[in-house]
């Protein structure tokens, strides 16, 4: 597997850590995590995404390696904005958007704000309307005590969250999350603020109107045992911004990491057609 090169941008305020797998001439493409994630969600499928595009991948503000809002502020249109300012500053020409969950919002908004900046977007299990059930299972994740004494503490809270993943893609993918505290002890990487998901989302509803702005080509993936994205509303966004929808089986909402070899399927014929 071809290893990332890290990198920082700065942006405003912040300093912005992103994973760059490029190759310099080819069509750029970008990669937004969901909440609470990092960059390194993308690293079963970044490798080969980086065959036919320069692959780039982005710790939002307050995630990973990336600088906390000293504000707060983890709104999408604030997020959308860092976005924004990443691709005229660090890419410089219309790029693809492919965006998993908080990174969808964040695609989406931008996509419909400034059309000319998205060549292409690949939404990933979101849609302007999410299933309450797989909102709270993901709630109940992100607000479980946020220090334990060990990391194998995290990586067995971790697998209980999504058994679909092996032990050594869980340790490896917290890895990248975690850090060690001087007690000892281990906590996240992301800013607290994070784990009230109401500071990030707001009114995700409001997004039904703006999307109808969106003109770039869209493809929906869902994942097929997704509790966030139900089929009826992925078919309705799909109808808004003429995408059609890709089911990826045996994953749940994080399609990339569930099912890397599924979701390549389901992403790279819609990436060469562009």
């Amino acid at each position: 597997m071809t290893a990332a090169r890290d990198a920082v941008a700065e942006i405003g305020a912040l300093r912005l850590h992103y994973l760059d797998w490029g190759t310099v001439g080819l069509p750029p493409l970008l990669c937004l995590h969901g909440i609470t994630q990092t960059a390194h969600s993308w690293d079963e499928v970044a490798p080969a995404l980086a065959h036919a595009h320069h692959v780039r991948a982005l710790d939002q503000r307050g995630h990973g390696d990336s600088s906390w809002a000293s504000d707060g502020d983890y709104r999408i249109e604030t997020q959308s904005r860092d976005v924004e300012e990443f691709l005229r500053t660090v890419v410089g020409v219309p790029t693809v958007l492919v965006a998993l969950s908080m990174g969808g919002l964040n695609a989406m908004t931008l996509a419909a704000r400034a059309p000319a900046l998205v060549r292409a977007l690949v939404v990933v299990d979101i849609a302007p309307q999410v299933e309450r059930k797989g909102v709270e299972h993901i709630r109940q994740f992100v607000v479980a005590n946020d220090e334990l004494d060990a990391f194998e503490d995290f990586v067995a809270r971790a697998r209980a969250f999504n058994p679909r993943r092996s032990l050594a893609n869980i340790r490896d993918r917290l890895r990248h999350n975690l850090r060690r505290l001087p007690s000892g002890r281990w906590t996240w990487k992301y800013d607290p603020t994070l784990r009230n998901p109401a500071r990030v989302s707001g009114d995700i509803a409001s997004l039904w109107d703006r999307v109808q702005a969106i003109r770039c080509p869209v493809l929906i993936v869902r994942g097929g045992e997704s509790d966030i994205l139900a089929p009826e509303t992925a078919a309705r966004l799909g109808d808004l911004v003429h995408a059609e929808v890709r089911t990826v089986p045996g994953a749940g909402h994080s399609v990339m990491g569930d099912n890397p070899s599924g979701f390549l399927a389901a992403v790279e014929p819609f990436l060469a057609a562009l």
